[in-house]
């Protein structure tokens, strides 16, 4: 395999990765608003501090996922959505 292709392949691998990562983050954090059933002012002082440490692991995760659509040339319709 020329080396361009598996460097691509490296990088998908690892967007892929981010990708999982952020998805099981994402997941924790529903779990966590479910499990208290109501907004977040509400929540428990060690429920909000585990809510703020998970939510700011995701933004760090987008912002990784991001830079490497930039090196995959993802963009628009090829980049899958955060949401």
């Amino acid at each position: 395999m020329p080396e361009d292709k598996s460097g691509q392949l490296a990088l998908v691998k690892q967007y892929r990765g981010l990708v999982e990562a952020y998805e099981a983050l994402d997941s924790r954090i529903d779990e966590l608003v479910n499990a208290n059933r109501g907004p977040r002012d509400e929540m428990s002082a060690a429920d909000l501090r585990q809510y703020r440490e998970l939510a700011r692991k995701r933004s760090e995760l987008l912002s990784d996922m991001r830079l490497l659509e930039k090196q995959l040339n993802l963009s628009g319709d090829d980049a899958p959505s955060a949401d």
